[in-house]
């Protein structure tokens, strides 16, 4: 089974466009993974009422609300604003369970982003 995700925030973004958020709603209950070369990673969660949240290794978290933007999905009210940014947005991408992908986050850092099963 294909699932759409947008693995963004503060750590990994990703590519692929969507149109319609009925796509997106197999990605709800599911974790995208994002690892840093350095060892560090960041979880995200995508809820289905537009809510987003991530977890740190360091364990800082943040909170936010995602909505897709045409062929993007943006997250609003960042906070904390540890980054000094309340906006991020970036192209989706297309995934099933277990596969995993590699892109930058926003301070251009190479990631490698798996989308997991569950929480």
């Amino acid at each position: 089974m294909r699932k759409w995700i947008g693995a963004l925030a503060l750590a990994a973004a990703v590519m692929v466009p969507i149109t319609a958020s009925a796509e997106i709603d197999e990605t709800f209950g599911n974790t995208v993974l994002s690892r840093y070369p350095d060892g560090g990673w960041v979880k995200h969660w995508f809820n289905q009422d537009g809510s987003y949240s991530a977890e740190f290794s360091d364990g800082r978290r943040l909170a936010a609300r995602w909505r897709v933007e045409g062929e993007r999905i943006c997250l609003n009210g960042i906070r904390p604003s540890f980054m000094m940014i309340s906006r991020f947005c970036s192209p989706l991408i297309e995934a099933s369970l277990g596969q995993s992908w590699v892109s930058r986050d926003p301070l251009g850092r190479r990631v490698t982003n798996v989308l997991q099963s569950g929480r």
